[in-house]
Order: structure tokens, then C-alpha cells, then sequence
């Protein structure tokens, strides 16, 4: 479902968009385009940012689990 809004954009930005778009619903998709590689981009940027503090904190995780992994008893 799509849902009309308004964005206020620079005259630069707009200028150089409607040179791209072929009407206005093709200026839409541009724009959603964008902001789905944005969002995307960003998503990603925070993912690894959690590999980060994970990778800092590896060795103390490893070797909590190498403790909880000593109490296992062999069945």
C-alpha cells in the first residue's frame, strides 16, 4: 500500500531528479528507490557495529562458555 506524503527537497536535488523522471510516478519510485539503499545501508552499518562489540569481548565470552562447557558430563 502506498501512502502520498510530502518531502521538502532542495531546489538541487529536485532539479537533478526530475531530470531522471521520466513523470511524477516514476520521480516517486526514484526517491522510494533511495531510501530503501539508504535504510538498507544503514541497517547493515548497525549490524556490524554488534560484530564490533562482540569481536571486543570474545575472549572473556569464550571463555565463559569453555566454563559452563567443563560442568557437561559425558552421557
Amino acid at each position: 500500500m502506498k501512502i502520498e506524503t510530502t518531502v521538502a527537497l532542495s531546489e538541487e536535488i529536485l532539479a537533478a531528479l526530475s531530470r531522471r523522471a521520466l513523470d511524477a510516478q516514476h520521480r516517486s519510485e526514484i526517491v522510494e528507490a533511495a531510501l530503501r539503499a539508504y535504510l538498507l545501508r544503514l541497517r547493515k552499518r548497525d549490524a556490524s557495529g554488534d560484530l564490533e562489540i562482540i569481536n571486543a569481548n570474545a575472549a572473556e565470552l569464550n571463555a565463559e562458555a569453555e566454563d559452563v562447557l567443563s560442568y557437561q558430563v559425558a552421557l
